[in-house]
């Protein structure tokens, strides 16, 4: 029995990247939530069995934590776990103690949750980001898209797909409910978090009235949002698309032509900023 034991949780070190820790039994009020942990813990029938499971057979992988101090661990895999432990009644868990950084952690945190299969968009859109950045801290991924290629295999997607889901991060929270909620789709909820937070809010309030939002309209609206009032965006949005193709024209500038007035030092953002400013100046003019 002792050897089985043993192979189980040599298995699970080599899982989560912690052999030679010390595994001990923490009191469950010493055990805290892990910062801005973005994956909901929920009471609900998947708990209570969780509960049941543990009750009669004891924790089979023990919880990874770090050490905050004071004999208080900050839980980097297992809130399920302590929190069905809670419904049981125990006071001790089990625990694997690994002595690295809150931010050394995050990867940890991310990946042990890679295989959850009730996990949100808005979820994995944080915890996404969340491992992204602590890569990039690090010094472990050289640009955006090397860290989104890693976080994309051990999750089994693509890297593009890693940003698209970093992007809702960008949505107002309103919005990434109803993505979550399937009420929106993803690819319109990725459309979306380009825009606006205006723009955004103007979106919501217009779906919970029962309007549909088009995504080839929001997409319009993205690429030319720095030119529309909020009467304009809100017209664009419901309005036939070939009414909005024809409304919206796309006027192209020759680098050769700009470069009578800009010389190399400017860049293509503050190229426009310029001539937007001066158009405004020639409207008013003509009023």
């Amino acid at each position: 029995m002792a050897t089985r034991e043993k192979i189980k949780l040599t298995s699970y070190n080599e899982l989560l990247g912690v052999n030679n820790d010390m595994i001990s039994e923490i009191d469950i009020n010493k055990l805290h939530q892990f910062k801005d942990h973005p994956f909901s813990v929920v009471d609900n029938e998947k708990m209570l069995e969780l509960a049941k499971s543990i009750e009669n057979n004891g924790i089979l992988s023990p919880l990874l934590v770090r050490p905050l101090g004071d004999g208080e661990y900050e839980i980097i895999s297992g809130h399920r776990r302590k929190r069905a432990c809670e419904i049981t009644g125990k006071k001790k868990v089990s625990a694997i103690i690994k002595d690295i950084s809150h931010e050394e952690a995050i990867p940890l945190m991310v990946d042990a949750n890679f295989q959850r299969e009730d996990t949100l968009p808005s979820e994995k859109a944080k915890a996404y980001k969340m491992k992204m950045e602590a890569l990039a801290h690090q010094g472990k991924s050289s640009d955006e898209m090397s860290s989104a290629k890693k976080i994309g295999q051990l999750a089994g997607i693509s890297d593009r797909q890693v940003q698209r889901y970093i992007r809702l991060t960008e949505l107002i929270p309103e919005l990434s409910k109803l993505v979550d909620d399937k009420q929106i789709t993803f690819v319109l909820g990725v459309e979306i978090s380009f825009l606006k937070t205006e723009y955004q809010q103007l979106i919501y309030e217009n779906i919970c009235k029962g309007k549909k939002v088009s995504k080839d309209n929001v997409r319009m609206i993205r690429e030319n949002q720095e030119n529309l009032s909020l009467e304009e965006v809100s017209q664009i949005l419901f309005a036939d698309k070939a009414k909005v193709q024809k409304k919206i024209c796309n006027v192209t500038l020759k680098e050769n032509k700009l470069s009578e007035f800009f010389d190399s030092t400017y860049t293509k953002k503050e190229m426009e900023k310029i001539i937007y400013s001066l158009l405004k100046e020639w409207k008013k003019g003509k009023d």
